[in-house]
């Protein structure tokens, strides 16, 4: 999964934050052996921590919206 914009993440709503804390790769692995890995890394970190903020903000995970996103 592609990691989303910073402005997709404010834009999202608490069940999209939750696909993309469950299903997006960690942060970098994008970049692995490339020239710009550490850029691609302290971005998607910084978009990985917005994304988790929000989420828990908004109340984070419950088993009903645990349920209604899976783990495929």
């Amino acid at each position: 999964m592609k990691y989303p914009t910073m402005e997709m993440v404010e834009e999202a709503d608490r069940m999209q934050l939750a696909r993309w804390a469950r299903f997006l790769d960690s942060p970098g692995m994008s970049a692995v052996r490339t020239d710009n890995f550490h850029e691609v890394l302290e971005e998607e970190a910084k978009i990985g921590r917005r994304i988790f903020e929000r989420f828990t903000v908004m109340g984070g995970m419950t088993p009903e919206i645990s349920k209604a996103i899976g783990w495929n």
